[in-house]
């Protein structure tokens, strides 16, 4: 059972409270601009129209419904119901199954990959998929010179490079080619071997839009004024900004074997945990992700929900920023480092739903981190007089920013940033809390010098340590951390993706560990085992480790 938090840490007992007393209330989120709403205008109503729908509480507004252009949960949610990608998972696991590919190869020296195309497939708006569908998709992602890419509206496509290394013309670029050879068959030319490059493609964020209605929509598709047009189980309808995404029932879907259960589909935006819950109980919605761990006996105690765990698979995280003149000096990061009482925080607002370690991945990857890595000691003396030697004695400001919306591995955002926020100022340092709008969170963090300190984190697209770490510390990959790199990281991932035998990857991936360890740029704060919650009568619901799944078998009787 999930330990109460106020048996674990007093000295952040007047913010804990007001954890606890979120249970039991709805409470606005203050840092949340009115645009990614708590509760929608008619939520006490539950209007019978919305009853007949099977309805979903997501924990934010999605950033966008561009495939290939966000890199948060959010809005991978309400795409996988919307798009198929060429490879998809098996319920529940990280493991590969055919989608939009049926098949797929690697030539003999590993440079070229080949995927065989499904047949007889036709997007929401009655266009064919094909070779060339999926060539525009790749290539407007990949290309920065491509006129569908819409570069000139903002669109960054940042998640491409974080698993890819670079784009068209970047020497740190993975992808060479892309050819279709014929209307069923492409292929991806590689710069150097790279064993999970089909784990990395059949990531959520690339799923396979209509060319037809980019064009039609331009630099507003995935927008709520654009379009969303894909092959997937649901049909985009509506995007109520602030309120939510309605979707319905693909009548044509190709998956004859899995068609969707549901005429409609509605995904509200609720950011608050609180209000999910309260939300939950009443019936206004049937099913919801990232409760607080300490929710899990409250629903436990309803005879008319049910508890659902996500297998862990995720890492939240505090950012240093050496772009900012004191977080230059590694020293102070350490230190940093030090005075946060990890494991006590962990134990408040986890309770037995998290772990902390010294390890960027998660325990289930353990085959592949180094075995003598040790931890961050809490020792907030020595961290004080590590800052002292630093030329630091009495502390600076810092900015230290939360997210607006509720994560997986953060529930609870911003009493989880004030306990940061103590421990810090015990040796010196004057935190300052900032936040802002989901969307906006994650595009300023980019903008140079970026945010001084923030919290975020990951949860997994493929079963490899690859994804955790190229996506944080690889090639293009740290612009959030004022453009920081090591270059022996770098050769270190390089080599890590070419490397089958799983012991050279594991000295190869353990020497990774051993520098992050020591650069202290991403501090592992938590390993979550997500809460989750539904209404009895819902069924077919199976979550994944890789923190989202398409509803086309969840059904509400």
């Amino acid at each position: 059972m999930i330990e109460r938090l106020t048996r674990h840490l007093r000295r952040w007992r007047p913010i804990l409270l007001v954890v606890v007393a979120a249970l039991t209330v709805i409470l606005a989120n203050c840092g949340t601009p009115s645009t990614d709403t708590t509760t929608s205008p008619d939520a006490a109503t539950s209007p019978a129209a919305e009853q007949t729908a099977l309805v979903f509480g997501s924990g934010g507004q999605p950033v966008n419904l561009e495939p290939g252009n966000i890199t948060d949960g959010n809005s991978i949610y309400v795409q996988q119901q919307i798009y198929n990608r060429l490879i998809d998972n098996e319920p529940g696991s990280t493991e590969l199954v055919p989608s939009l590919a049926t098949e797929w190869t690697a030539s003999e020296d590993d440079l070229t990959w080949t995927f065989k195309l499904r047949e007889g497939v036709k997007f929401h708006d009655g266009t064919d998929f094909n070779a060339e569908a999926v060539r525009v998709n790749l290539e407007r992602w990949w290309d920065p010179e491509n006129a569908l890419g819409f570069r000139d509206a903002g669109k960054t496509y940042e998640i491409w490079t974080d698993l890819f290394g670079g784009f068209k013309g970047d020497e740190e670029s993975l992808i060479q080619a892309i050819n279709v050879v014929d209307d069923s068959t492409i292929e991806i030319s590689l710069k150097q071997p790279f064993a999970a490059f089909p784990s990395a493609i059949s990531s959520g964020y690339f799923g396979i839009a209509s060319p037809a209605a980019i064009e039609e929509s331009g630099a507003d598709y995935g927008t709520p004024s654009g379009a969303a047009v894909g092959t997937g189980p649901f049909v985009f309808q509506e995007w109520r900004t602030g309120d939510r995404v309605i979707l319905t029932k693909n009548p044509e879907y190709w998956d004859t074997e899995n068609q969707p259960i549901e005429d409609e589909l509605v995904i509200r935006f609720i950011t608050e945990p609180s209000a999910r819950l309260a939300e939950l109980r009443a019936g206004a919605i049937d099913f919801t992700v990232d409760l607080a761990p300490d929710q899990y006996q409250e629903i436990e105690a309803d005879s008319n929900l049910e508890v659902v765990l996500r297998p862990s698979f995720n890492v939240g995280y505090l950012a240093l920023n050496p772009a900012y003149e004191p977080l230059a000096n590694k020293e102070v990061r350490k230190a940093i480092a030090m005075a946060i009482n990890r494991e006590e925080i962990v134990k408040a607002f986890w309770g037995e739903l998290g772990r902390t370690d010294s390890y960027f991945t998660p325990e289930s990857l353990a085959d592949f981190q180094a075995t003598d890595l040790g931890n961050y000691e809490y020792n907030p003396e020595q961290a004080k007089q590590m800052l002292a030697d630093a030329g630091y004695a009495d502390g600076f400001p810092l900015d230290l920013w939360y997210m607006p919306v509720s994560r997986p591995y953060f529930p609870t955002p911003k009493p989880i940033a004030e306990a940061f926020a103590a421990d810090l100022s015990a040796i010196g340092i004057q935190v300052s809390l900032q936040t802002k709008d989901w969307a906006a969170y994650l595009a300023d963090r980019l903008k140079p010098p970026g945010f001084q300190s923030f919290m975020l984190g990951w949860t997994g697209d493929y079963g490899d340590p690859d994804n955790f770490f190229f996506a944080h510390f690889g090639p293009g990959a740290t612009n959030d951390l004022g453009d920081w790199k090591n270059e022996e990281v770098f050769q270190l991932l390089a080599q890590g993706r070419e490397e089958s035998d799983p012991a050279a990857r594991q000295e190869i991936y353990g020497q990774v560990d051993k520098i992050l360890f020591d650069e202290t740029v991403r501090i592992p704060i938590v390993h979550s085992q997500p809460l989750l919650a539904k209404r009895a009568n819902v069924a077919g619901w199976v979550p994944g480790p890789l923190g989202s799944e398409s509803f086309e078998t969840v059904d509400k009787s």
